[in-house]
């Protein structure tokens, strides 16, 4: 007798729902994407209890009629695909959401599906599936002139044994609000409103598409500051465009909840987006701290693979290296566009920061305590001379002096920008001329860490050493890049076991970590010799570099495990050879550091994310005195 049995329809459908409807808001997505292909430009979203008691979502999409509610909910059914000429169907051009045809049908398996749609023109239909048992199709009444609706409720019911795998109430409803949140980062020209248990959670009229509507859309639900602190990228490469908007980096975060990556305008969830960050905001944050960023990825269809996953989460790229090296080529751009600008969130902490009741203010709740004139002086701050500045900035200038071609002296690099050597002569002007320069005109030091500097319209204070070191630092960058970096022979040279197709995928790199300084030749099938390391590294694990490289190399395609180590030596360099806190500066030496920082790309944040200045508007100023 054999053992191979066919599992009956219901079975086969409750297997399907386990697949696609993982949860609450995975019918939410479903759903979701059928009103977005359907036409709709106003979706209504509400779910009771986490959605495991009511899901309702209605559109205004073009609708269905008798023939098409019928077919609807039957498995692989579907209006997304269609035949050929030839007959053959062709998967290789989804330019839909949806298209497997299985989401209605696994849903009405489950759960208790009821569906009301009305074509333009034509009266509104009904049709109720429960547990998989259909119902016939009846007429009913619809609000609108078209569109769908959509009531999912008693999730699970079919199959109980599931609802003890839900999380809480809570957890499924913040999973439901992320599902719309990323739908409606997606098509910023359809409208969203989402109600969790009564309670109104998000109301998104309809923009217009484009990047001025996608920056409004992305501002609604990361925040008014998003528009304010984020980065256009718009770049191109070999038929896979980039779009989006990426945060600057004193505009970060503690954890990567607030990255977004689009294809073909899918949300998914790709490790592709959170190395190519990773690396491209390598110099700006410390390991703790993860950027904001929503890209979108347009790719001909052909190049990419959406069948991946049950559930439309994940796709494959056809050259995903193309789409990384894109991603991280753009965001580096941008950034470098960004020149010294910082988040503007920190003048708004710093205003936070000030006291502003007017009790304390005035002294009412403390004896008055007389000054004396050698207490005054005792802290009064060193204040500068006016300066005269050089001609107006130009946000193209570069730094005075370029670097010589660099072979390995990062100690005579750093020394070439230390506190005694930054000096750059400046000739006395008028000091208005001075306050038009982008971060102002000396005017004070206080406490010998911080350059107090007038601009137009208000003042700028800068953290000397924080400022200091991004500028040495993006020195040696310059100087690493023009160069060789000095590499130092081993000994006795070490060897690395490895796997075979590991020993292969490292020696096609094997130029390119020669220029960073590590000769590296293979040694049988299996291992591979290092001969030379970076003189930066000194004594390290080479064998554990080496390894890290591999895996770099697998899950990337880059080498970042030893990028990211010279860069944090020389990082390290930096802080070490930069101006103190603590050192007195003269006045051409604080206009000098105003300049310089100008002039350098990235100087608007430390090697670790934080801010190198705080600009202060006399508006912000003038609302703490009460003159606003």
């Amino acid at each position: 007798m054999s053992n191979i049995q066919r599992l009956p329809q219901d079975t086969i459908n409750r297997i399907a729902a386990g697949e696609v409807v993982e949860r609450p808001a995975s019918a939410v997505k479903e759903l979701v994407e059928n009103a977005i292909d359907a036409g709709a430009t106003q979706i209504d979203i509400r779910a009771d209890l986490g959605g495991l008691s009511r899901i309702l979502i209605e559109d205004n999409g073009s609708g269905m009629g008798a023939d098409d509610l019928q077919l609807a909910i039957e498995r692989h059914a579907t209006s997304k695909l269609k035949p050929q000429a030839d007959g053959s169907w062709d998967l290789l051009h989804i330019k839909t959401l949806g298209f497997r045809g299985e989401a209605l049908p696994s849903m009405g398996s489950v759960a208790r599906l009821n569906i009301t749609s009305k074509p333009r023109d034509e009266s509104a239909l009904n049709i109720r599936v429960d547990g998989g048992a259909i119902a016939p199709v009846r007429p009913a009444a619809f609000g609108g002139e078209h569109g769908t609706r959509i009531e999912l409720t008693d999730l699970f019911y079919a199959t109980p044994a599931r609802l003890k795998f839900m999380k809480s109430e809570r957890s499924e409803n913040m999973a439901i609000a992320e599902e719309v949140k990323r739908q409606a980062m997606a098509h910023e020209n359809v409208g969203f409103t989402l109600e969790l248990d009564g309670k109104k959670q998000l109301k998104l009229y309809a923009e217009q598409a484009g990047f001025e509507g996608r920056l409004h859309r992305l501002s609604a639900l990361l925040g008014a500051d998003f528009s304010e602190n984020s980065l256009l990228i718009d770049q191109g490469r070999e038929g896979v465009h980039l779009t989006g908007y990426a945060g600057l980096p004193t505009f970060s975060r503690g954890n990567a909840a607030h990255q977004y990556l689009f294809v073909n305008n899918r949300p998914v969830r790709d490790k592709l987006l959170a190395g190519a960050l990773r690396a491209a905001y390598a110099d700006f944050l410390a390991r703790d701290r993860h950027p904001l960023a929503a890209l979108f990825v347009e790719i001909d269809p052909q190049e990419l693979d959406v069948n991946v996953h049950p559930a439309k989460t994940e796709v494959r790229f056809r050259d995903p290296n193309l789409v990384r090296g894109l991603i991280i080529g753009a965001l580096k751009h941008a950034l470098a566009s960004a020149g010294h600008r910082a988040a503007t969130t920190v003048a708004h902490q710093t205003i936070g920061a000030f006291r502003t009741d007017i009790q304390p203010l005035l002294g009412l709740n403390r004896p008055y305590n007389p000054v004396s004139a050698s207490q005054i002086a005792a802290v009064r701050p060193y204040m500068s001379p006016y300066m005269p500045e050089p001609a107006p900035f130009s946000p193209t200038a570069r730094v005075e002096h370029e670097p010589e071609p660099f072979y390995g002296d990062y100690q005579g690099v750093a020394e070439a920008y230390a506190p005694d050597a930054m000096d750059m002569p400046v000739e006395v002007q008028a000091p208005t001329q001075a306050e038009a320069f982008p971060l102002g005109a000396a005017r004070a030091q206080i406490h010998e860490t911080y350059v107090i500097a007038q601009t137009a319209d208000g003042l700028v204070i800068v953290d000397q050493h924080a400022a200091h070191e991004r500028l040495v630092y993006e020195q040696m960058k310059v100087a690493m890049a023009t160069g060789h970096v000095q590499s130092q022979s081993l000994l006795i040279p070490e060897i690395v076991d490895l796997e075979r197709e590991e020993v292969s995928r490292l020696m096609t790199r094997r130029e390119d970590l020669l220029l960073m300084g590590l000769g590296v030749e293979a040694f049988g099938p299996t291992s591979v010799l290092v001969r030379d390391i970076p003189t930066l590294l000194g004594d390290c694990d080479i064998a554990g570099l080496v390894r890290d490289l591999v895996d770099d190399l697998t899950e990337h395609g880059e080498l970042l495990a030893l990028k990211e180590r010279m860069a944090e030596i020389c990082g390290d360099h930096a802080c070490r050879h930069s101006v103190r806190s603590g050192r007195r500066l003269t006045g051409d030496e604080m206009n000098a550091l105003l300049r310089q920082m100008e002039a350098t790309p990235h100087s608007g944040q430390c090697n670790h994310g934080r801010p190198t200045y705080v600009e202060l508007k006399l508006k912000d100023i003038e609302k703490l005195f009460g003159r606003r």
